[in-house]
């Protein structure tokens, strides 16, 4: 029979695992009596956890939440889990950056050396970008196998599935440098050795090889901030910070139904039914088209080259509509 602490732990770890459990079955796995259980149940209570009774056929015991957060206890995933959850919302922007730096201190403290060596490993870099698109699943042995690499500046061989197929491409090296998050997805910043350049690569796509290479003396991301970096490539920016392609229109739209959709614009008020949009984009056609999907009058500013795109897409708009009629 486990000692009195190790047998509170578990029942403790127990009644966090399922909402309701029947007093018997918490008996039979602790392998004591239903006596002992209650003995515990109330040893439990004075320690702050809320536990209730319930009865019935198969009365028993259910964990409430409380008006104060007892101690926890998490499995290794579930505390590894909660440490990355943590990194990543230091970086957020949300407000809690200096709450999320003490927890995940408390947490790091009390884990034992094996998981502590884990999240050591696993730094990671998250770059806030609103998204409604699904987020793929990273296998979470993937995730730590690159951590470990970035952290332990090692040369990194791995093969890379490319959409929409797997192809017999031979594995790549890189000297991997971040771990970042961006649009709800995981990628991997590293120096290419083959190509010498910079990539970014989906992290779920990913399948590391081993063992690890050799050692390298990490350089400096361009520009210096990884953040900054990575939203530049995905803007397929030239490293100026900003969208290489930004116009100014008027919408017949008010002003704050405009800003519930702009992301990343500036949106200014004229009139009650009307207001100024200044946006960014890849191209000067996706500019157009992101702005055509407001249902309003549209007044281009500038520049002439926005004026061009939304001449091109309402020829090709004209002739996609001619050719169903046919």
């Amino acid at each position: 029979m486990q000692k009195t602490s190790a047998r509170l732990l578990s029942l403790l770890s127990l009644l966090q695992a399922r909402r309701d459990w029947p007093g018997e079955l918490l008996a039979e796995r602790l392998d004591v009596s239903p006596r002992t259980v209650r003995r515990d149940v109330d040893r439990l209570r004075e320690l702050g956890y809320p536990i209730v009774a319930f009865k019935g056929p198969d009365g028993g015991y259910r964990l409430e939440a409380g008006t104060e957060l007892p101690p926890l206890l998490f499995d290794d995933d579930q505390a590894v889990a909660l440490a990355v959850a943590l990194q990543i919302a230091i970086t957020t922007g949300a407000g809690i950056e200096e709450a999320a730096a003490r927890a995940l201190t408390t947490v790091r403290q009390v884990m034992p050396a094996r998981l502590r060596r884990r999240i050591d490993t696993l730094q990671v870099t998250a770059i806030e970008r609103p998204t409604s698109r699904p987020a793929p699943q990273v296998d979470s042995t993937v995730l730590m196998a690159l951590g470990a690499a970035v952290h332990a500046r090692e040369v990194l061989r791995f093969d890379y599935t490319s959409a929409p197929a797997p192809g017999a491409a031979p594995p790549r090296r890189v000297q991997p440098h971040h771990l970042v998050t961006w649009g709800g997805r995981w990628y991997l910043v590293a120096w290419d050795l083959d190509r010498e350049d910079w990539r970014t690569f989906r992290a779920d796509r990913i399948t590391p090889r081993t063992p690890t290479g050799p050692r390298f003396t990490p350089r400096d991301v361009p520009g210096g901030d990884v953040a900054a970096f990575v939203a530049d490539r995905f803007r397929g920016s030239d490293g100026s910070g900003d969208w290489p392609c930004r116009g100014e229109v008027i919408l017949g739209l008010p002003a704050a139904e405009v800003s519930r959709h702009t992301i990343d614009g500036v949106v200014e008020e004229l009139t009650p039914n009307r207001c100024r949009l200044v946006l960014g984009s890849w191209s000067w056609p996706a500019l157009a088209a992101t702005i055509g999907r407001f249902d309003a009058d549209i007044e281009v500013v500038g520049p002439a080259e926005l004026q061009d795109a939304f001449a091109r897409l309402a020829r090709r708009y004209a002739d996609a509509a001619s050719a169903t009629t046919r």
